[in-house]
């Protein structure tokens, strides 16, 4: 397949913000695609070479690729530099400078999709001595071949960048309208979050149809997306839509869902990043914890003062998260326990149909305890009074505060819902608890903060229409060195329109792909005629808002965005909030 095929649809897909729109291009591409072609059409538009649990990344940095850029278009380097300076995207400068290179090549091969994918694939390959003037070598073979919009998406993928604006869920929907129905859509959905691949279900999809996906399985090394909760403001709403459950601490730490052979453990992120070097006490605690067996657990990662044996704050564990060296002396100095509080698989066996209480029994009968694995602490009952007890030991612990489940409930791979509900501290107040939003605008400063951003424009994320919707102008609780950074911080999300998925009535000064997740507290949630979550369902014409937002200083590293609180999660808050307050005197 020629790659100029897919840069034309890249290129209308780019140029709408509809996310009907950008399914019905991506639809005719994968109509249009070989089956041998189709994972790889899939993983170049979602700007990866493989699924990202596999932690390949292509790894040149952006200078290297001007230098490549500079060489392949016989430019003056001061010349390529101020393009950069002025266009602020790779991408953008590599399609001007091929338009614009002195010497045409004499003769040039068309650009194949399987050529691109296998230079690409190619570079983030490389590795040792070398390994750089290799993978230069290969990105000039591609870009002297290309035509000035093939060297746009080439280069924004090498740098991680493809600012197309398709979510992984616009592929699934274009999957299902491919190869099935509309109504096969949570089929297709279900096999990627099993998978966490969604250039293994293409394959499976294309080539087998619905039986394809029905052969993808859980298995070990290849996480699956996290079962996530559902949250409520009071024991008495939990009792009484669940009665007898199972109560968890909620730990503040970092999730990991642990994979352990007889030879090999990985440990990764909700993220599903491969964080493994990231704990290595965790991963000689599971050696120890799970002795040959294989086995797939969940639980939270947790900062433990080796003095006290109190909790430290998240921040901690944070700390760690992309660092290559310093690792050994940040375990021995702040070492990490792993609160293990799920079973998904035992020796082959997928637990994730089984109910909660055998996959808790299962987790005892495989892990072992010591000084990094413990059980995350638990207790089954019915009694909101034993509840509140509970509760308030988990808050005396340092816990964050409780999580629910159902006794009878399957471990179901990226849902949210109700079998799983969260309750923490200071839920019963109006909105003292912390929510997290997604960064997705901001305004220029004003004053003491001219030329930096003066305020970001907040969303939440609205899981049935995949959309962020807005929430909050955020200006305070940043110090000024935050501010200073703001804009070099968030440079890499940066759009010059606003994304599809950001669904706002404000026009920001500056526009970001939803990517950054802020931790923020608020005094309340109130009707608000300018926000769009939950717009129309309080009021015609308003949505919702938070009022007086502050950032906490916590940069939600460990969450994606979508990942962030709901605006449904939102609208219970609020429908909480209103009740309390007319039951007062």
């Amino acid at each position: 397949m020629q790659f100029a095929r897919v840069v034309e649809v890249y290129d209308k897909i780019e140029a709408t913000t509809k996310r009907l729109e950008m399914t019905d291009h991506l639809v005719r591409l994968l109509r249009d695609t070989p089956l041998e072609d189709l994972d790889k059409v899939v993983y170049l538009t979602q700007g990866r070479i493989h699924p990202d649990y596999m932690g390949i990344e292509l790894g040149l940095a952006e200078k290297m690729v001007l230098r490549v850029v500079t060489h392949a278009t016989g430019l003056d380097e001061s010349k390529v530099n101020r393009m950069w300076k002025d266009k602020g995207d790779l991408g953008l400068v590599a399609e001007d400078a091929i338009s614009a290179r002195r010497q045409k090549p004499l003769e040039s091969i068309p650009l194949t999709v399987a050529k691109v994918y296998e230079n690409l694939d190619a570079i983030a390959s490389e590795s040792g001595e070398g390994s750089q003037e290799r993978k230069v070598r290969l990105l000039s073979d591609l870009l002297g071949n290309a035509t000035p919009r093939e060297a746009k998406y080439i280069v924004r993928m090498v740098v991680g960048k493809m600012r197309l604006g398709v979510a992984d869920m616009t592929i699934v929907d274009a999957l299902a309208l491919t190869f099935a129905t509309k109504a096969d859509r949570d089929r297709v959905e279900q096999a990627y979050n099993v998978s966490s691949d969604l250039g293994e279900v293409a394959r499976a999809i294309s080539t087998k149809g619905l039986k394809g996906l029905d052969e993808i399985r859980l298995k070990l090394f290849r996480p699956i997306r996290a079962m996530l909760a559902e949250r409520l403001e009071t024991l008495e709403e939990i009792f009484k839509r669940m009665g007898k459950v199972a109560l968890e601490y909620k730990y503040d730490g970092l999730r990991v869902q642990a994979h352990v052979s007889r030879t090999k453990v990985q440990l990764f992120s909700r993220h599903l990043e491969n964080i493994t070097e990231q704990f290595p006490e965790i991963v000689e605690g599971l050696r120890t914890a799970i002795r040959g067996r294989d086995a797939i657990v969940e639980g939270e990662a947790v900062p433990v003062d080796s003095n006290t044996g109190e909790f430290l704050p998240f921040q901690e564990v944070s700390r760690r998260r992309g660092r290559k060296t310093d690792v050994d002396r940040m375990a021995k100095e702040f070492p990490v326990t792993l609160f293990s509080f799920d079973c998904l698989l035992r020796d082959g066996e997928d637990l994730t149909p089984r109910p909660y209480t055998e996959r808790r029994k299962a987790l005892e009968a495989v892990v072992g305890t010591g000084e990094t694995i413990r059980y995350s602490t638990s207790r089954v009952t019915e009694s909101v009074k034993e509840a509140e007890k509970f509760f308030d030991e988990a808050l005396q612990a340092g816990c964050e505060g409780l999580m629910a489940k159902a006794l009878d409930s399957p471990y179901e791979a990226g849902a949210r819902g109700f079998q799983w509900i969260k309750f923490k501290k200071e839920y019963s107040a109006a909105l003292s608890d912390t929510i997290d939003l997604v960064v997705v605008g901001a305004f220029a400063g004003r004053g003491k903060r001219a030329g930096s951003y003066g305020a970001l424009l907040m969303a939440a994320y609205d899981e049935e229409a995949d959309m962020f919707r807005t929430t909050c102008k955020l200006g305070t609780g940043f110090d000024d060195e935050t501010l200073r950074k703001l804009p070099e911080k968030l440079k890499g999300a940066r759009q010059d329109r606003r994304p599809a998925r950001v669904d706002s009535k404000l026009e920001a000064d500056v526009w970001f792909n939803p990517e950054v997740v802020l931790e923020v507290r608020g005094a309340e949630l109130t009707v608000s005629p300018v926000h769009t979550a939950a717009a129309g369902v309080i009021r015609p014409g308003a949505g919702l808002a938070i009022r007086f937002p502050r950032f906490t200083g916590r940069w939600r590293d460990d969450k994606g965005p979508e990942d962030a609180t709901t605006v449904k999660e939102l609208l219970e808050m609020y429908r909480s909030q209103l009740k309390r307050t007319k039951a007062s005197p």
